[in-house]
């Protein structure tokens, strides 16, 4: 770099590109092509590789918030006296997130410093609910991981409505009774 500020026009590319990932990765997940976010964010291909060099890096971009935000709210579920509680609702907002969200399975496990704090903080609550004797001593945060990644994924077949959101609670809570002590 020259050290010269981004132009204009360039700051304006990054943000459509990045307002069109987060539209394509949350509505068709992370295997959205490059070339068909470009076409969202009406620009081409080598506006979006100039910005991001790779689809991980795009991706990376726009998960952060998102993954920042389950952080924040497990950091402050982690302080709550009761720690069942505090780990079952978060599991609740997990379920409610993956129904909204398709890329929410890859935003947690992928490899980088925002899912590491992720796993940090999801850990924490596990912990603390586990010494509370809520949640079985057996299962481990890469177990609890692995079975979010197969909830998420199966919740995303769900139809929207009343309906589907009465069978995403139903399908969260059997995977809450599985974990309880």
């Amino acid at each position: 770099m020259d050290g010269r500020a981004p132009r204009a026009d360039a700051l304006r590319n990054r943000e459509k590109v990045l307002r069109a990932a987060r539209e394509a990765f949350a509505t068709r997940g992370y295997g959205v092509p490059l070339d068909e976010i470009a076409a969202l964010a009406e620009v081409g291909p080598g506006t979006v590789y100039r910005h991001f060099p790779s689809k991980e890096s795009l991706f990376e971009a726009v998960v952060t918030a998102r993954v920042q935000d389950l952080i924040d709210d497990a950091a402050a579920r982690a302080a709550d006296p009761d720690s069942g509680a505090a780990f079952f609702g978060f599991l609740g907002r997990m379920g409610e997130e993956a129904a909204a969200k398709r890329d929410l399975p890859e935003a947690i496990s992928v490899d980088g410093t925002v899912q590491e704090e992720f796993r940090t903080s999801f850990g924490a609550l596990l912990a603390n609910a586990q010494r509370a004797g809520a949640v079985r001593a057996d299962i481990t945060l890469l177990d609890l991981v692995v079975l979010l990644k197969g909830m998420m994924r199966s919740l995303q077949e769900i139809p929207s409505g009343a309906a589907g959101a009465a069978q995403r609670d139903r399908l969260v809570a059997v995977l809450a009774d599985g974990l309880r002590a």
